[in-house]
């Protein structure tokens, strides 16, 4: 395994980060597979990852939920006797926060889950700006300042999908930051806060860590030909995992890449290419452009399956009718794909249940209108499979 130091907190990460958003399950969101997740976090830490991501909401019954990812790493630490051994960064749930009162009220919460008395890196998760700016109110700073000062957080930070501006305004706001998560893979260089961002935070020794590097999968999975075919012209053969995934460690403004992964087949995969150092060439990056400039000629939307939208108030199943959508568009094959949607997805979860209510729209990460893509959905596939 490969290190990076994370910035001004001097910390030694491991440059593959374990995120725990998608761990595998039995029967629902909510249900960790512990046997098979523990035998992906062990392979993993025993293999030189010294990082665990999780958050307060992950693999939640509910989009407000109280998640059991948290839960299960807190106990999975303390039978293992592994609490000191790891980095262990977890985010509070900021959308929550209603009064000022409910900063601690969380992180006591999510201590207890956890079975520490300290986090090692604690981020306002996800940050909007209406967020920050109650949040900011609220008095966040001065909490953030009492849990540096108890050692309850040895180092702070937050996680954000917004523009490089608000990005900036945020950083500039509190000298203490010390750590970003950001999206970022080859598509997305000029979306969000993108490679500007890592720039900034480059420029003033911020710890940057990095989210969705195969845009929740959709780098790696169903690739058309005409991505294939300008892969296999590189003289360097890579599969598309090593592409992503050395397309960044390749940048000296990215410390730690967060992989999301859910079986241990994954995990073996990304720990073999976190370990090996692999120079990405000019003639590479401009193949990396290409590949990018393909994608977007035929993507249908940009949802990532990050599952924030979930679950629907009406039972529309969010995350499947757009990424069948987007293999649709992605794959050009809509019979195809229209045959996984009817059958994949019940009748009472298609596109066409959702009465455009608009919860979901505020928990995108993507920014999305997801009622308005769900109707492009609804026109693209029909209500019956007698369209093709």
């Amino acid at each position: 395994m490969l290190y990076n130091t994370l910035g001004k907190t001097n910390l030694k990460v491991s440059r593959l980060g374990f995120g725990t958003m998608r761990l595998p399950t039995i029967n629902s969101n909510a249900d960790i597979d512990k046997t098979e997740a523990s035998r992906m976090l062990t392979y993993g830490i025993e293999n030189g990852i010294n990082i665990i991501d999780t958050a307060y909401p992950y693999h939640s019954a509910g989009i407000d939920g109280n998640g059991n990812s948290e839960k299960f790493i807190g106990e999975f630490l303390k039978e293992n006797n592994l609490r000191d051994e790891i980095i262990l960064q977890t985010k509070s749930p900021s959308w929550l926060i209603e009064e000022k009162t409910d900063f601690d009220y969380y992180l006591n919460i999510q201590l207890e889950k956890l079975q520490t008395d300290y986090i090692d890196i604690y981020l306002l998760h996800s940050l909007t700006v209406p967020d920050w700016n109650k949040v900011h109110d609220l008095g966040v700073l001065d909490f953030l300042d009492d849990c540096l000062s108890s050692g309850k957080i040895k180092h702070v930070g937050f996680s954000s999908h917004i523009e490089v501006d608000y990005l900036i305004e945020i950083l500039d706001e509190y000298p203490k930051w010390e750590v970003v998560l950001t999206q970022m893979n080859y598509l997305d260089e000029y979306y969000q806060s993108g490679v500007m961002g890592l720039n900034y935070l480059k420029d003033i020794n911020v710890g940057s860590m990095v989210m969705e590097p195969l845009r929740g999968g959709r780098l790696i999975q169903n690739i058309p030909n005409k991505i294939q075919e300008l892969w296999n012209t590189s003289d360097k053969k890579r599969n598309p995992v090593e592409w992503a995934l050395q397309y960044l460690w390749n940048r000296n403004d990215v410390d730690c890449v967060f992989s999301g992964m859910n079986n241990l087949n994954q995990v073996k995969e990304n720990i073999r290419i976190a370990s090996t150092e692999d120079i990405i060439n000019e003639n590479d990056q401009e193949l990396i452009r290409e590949v990018a400039r393909t994608y977007r000629t035929f993507l249908g939307n940009s949802c990532t399956r990050c599952g924030y939208c979930m679950p629907c108030p009406h039972g529309v199943d969010i995350i499947n009718c757009l990424t069948e959508y987007n293999i649709a568009h992605m794959m050009q094959d809509p019979k195809a794909s229209a045959m996984q949607y009817f059958t994949l997805i019940d009748d009472d979860s298609r596109a066409d249940s959702c009465i455009n209510c608009g919860e979901c729209i505020p928990f995108c990460t993507q920014m999305l209108n997801i009622p308005e893509e769900l109707q492009k959905v609804y026109e693209y596939f029909g209500s019956e499979f007698n369209h093709f």
